[in-house]
């Protein structure tokens, strides 16, 4: 895929994009634009969105050290309820080891607790101030290594879904970032319901592959949560239209575990080719990396070789790819 479609920046109006819509029935698909989405929409059907909050979570710092060396620290899931303890990468990695300290400035270091597998570490955050104020403060919008550039000011607020509202995520639901106020009134128009689920993106969702055998693959842990009254709206429905591959995994999860009702927990569900989907009737999502989880779970859900069809389709027709990109519906 040529590195000029990989989108930059989020186009002016969040509902500009294009929509690729793939017929899986038919194996057929044709080209469309966002503003559009609701004509696919009909009594029934209800939106699932997934109504996580992506935190500033890319802090700058140094060793606490001689050298001072510059150290990047991206917080990905917090262990306690404090937010003192947390699941993190630290970029280089190698010159950062248990016992070692990182200054930020503004009363805030973190200490190196314990080295992961892949490169993760277990780091405590200390400061006399509340940490949740001074993450946000110190911290940088966390936008993904394929957009290379430094996050602005207006990325607070673009790379962010218009209904996000549970603070924990690290990446955003992209597919959620299309939808706007009007969008949503369309949606209604057309007679669906909307109901809203949690899975705080981390590591599960967006680390590369490392086994070439997907019987070996273990995603990481995400928290996700169902309310009561949003599962009721699901399990009403004739059909769940899951925006998003976070909602496609927590539906299914909850389907796993006795079906839709409210629960809260960790999940790890890899979903590749062979998975038996049990609620997911359509999806909307966004262009894909390859040798990701991502694309093996649409690919599971509308076969492989009709998916990487589509997507040549859409590098031919120039589509703009990954986070601020344009979208695929799947139906």
């Amino acid at each position: 895929m040529p590195d000029e479609l990989i989108a930059q920046e989020p186009l002016a109006d969040r509902a500009a994009s294009r929509m690729l819509v793939l017929s899986r029935a038919q194996e057929s698909f044709h080209d469309d634009a966002f503003v559009n989405f609701a004509r696919y929409l009909k009594p029934g059907d209800c939106l699932v969105l997934n109504n996580t909050k992506v935190f500033p979570a890319r802090l700058h710092g140094r060793r606490n050290d001689p050298s001072g060396g510059q150290i990047e620290v991206f917080l990905v899931r917090a262990l306690n309820g404090s937010e003192t303890e947390w699941q993190a990468l630290v970029r280089p990695a190698k010159r950062v080891r248990p016992g070692e300290k990182i200054l930020f400035g503004e009363d805030l270091e973190a200490e190196i607790l314990a080295a992961g597998e892949f490169g993760e570490r277990t780091i405590r955050l200390i400061s006399r101030q509340p940490i949740a104020g001074l993450l946000e403060r110190l911290g940088q919008t966390p936008l993904p290594p394929y957009i290379h550039r430094s996050p602005s000011a207006a990325d607070r607020e673009r790379y962010q879904t218009v209904f996000a509202k549970q603070r924990g995520s690290v990446a955003a639901p992209t597919a959620g970032l299309h939808f706007t106020t009007e969008i949503f009134d369309r949606c209604r128009a057309a007679g669906a319901e909307i109901a809203y689920i949690t899975l705080h993106v981390g590591l599960g969702t967006f680390a590369p592959l490392r086994k070439s055998d997907v019987a070996e693959v273990r995603l990481h842990e995400e928290y996700f949560e169902i309310a009561s009254a949003e599962a009721d709206k699901m399990r009403a429905a004739q059909r769940l239209v899951c925006v998003g591959t976070t909602s496609v995994r927590t539906v299914e999860t909850a389907m796993l575990r006795g079906g839709l009702r409210a629960m809260s927990g960790q999940t790890n569900l890899f979903i590749h080719p062979g998975f038996h989907f049990r609620a997911t009737g359509a999806m909307l999502t966004n262009f894909h990396l390859p040798q990701s989880s991502l694309l093996m779970l649409v690919s599971a859900f509308a076969g492989r070789d009709f998916v990487l069809r589509a997507y040549k389709h859409a590098v031919a027709g120039r589509y703009r790819f990954y986070s601020y990109g344009d979208c695929m519906l799947i139906q």
